[in-house]
């Protein structure tokens, strides 16, 4: 006779199997877990990117995407908010357009209309993240998914040249 019920199996399914069988390691699929960090000009064109790891906070990286940038304002939403980005945008000569958080004991104040501008910015993403491979991540290396965020933002300045 023969026994044709189901018997779960030990170990990982193979939809939790990474490469090679192994067990993946975190929750994030394929254990790729990167974040974009772009800087824009006045024209909403991308001028420095940079890939860190998703677990690097924002105020951490923003130092180092503005080094070497002479802009007259420093535009961000309220995730920026940090004594150390207001202190070295303000050492670099640019006016600080970023609101402030709720819980800041000392409420400092911004310009309300400039800061509308900060969609400029968030279009960026937008046209960066048109191109499906980096919307979702498909490179499978880190050094390769700089290279096609760096592709698409040559499309992005090109569109703007022709």
């Amino acid at each position: 006779m023969v026994d044709d019920r189901w018997r779960p199996r030990k170990g990982p399914s193979a939809r939790n199997r990474g490469e090679r069988g192994r067990p993946r390691c975190g929750s994030h699929k394929r254990g790729l877990n990167t974040e974009i960090h772009l800087a824009v000009d006045s024209h909403g064109m991308p001028i420095n990117i940079k890939i860190t790891s998703g677990t690097v906070h924002d105020c951490k990286e923003a130092i180092h995407s503005i080094e070497g940038i002479s802009a007259g304002n420093l535009l961000g939403d309220k995730g920026y908010d940090g004594d150390a980005i207001i202190a070295a945008a303000k050492s670099m000569g640019m006016n600080v357009v970023i609101p402030p958080r709720s819980n800041r004991k000392i409420q400092r104040g911004y310009d309300k209309y400039t800061c509308k501008l900060r969609h400029l910015a968030e279009n960026a993403f937008m046209w960066l993240k048109m191109w499906r491979g980096i919307a979702t991540r498909y490179a499978k290396t880190t050094q390769s998914f700089l290279s096609a965020v760096h592709i698409r933002c040559l499309f992005i300045w090109l569109k703007l040249l022709t």
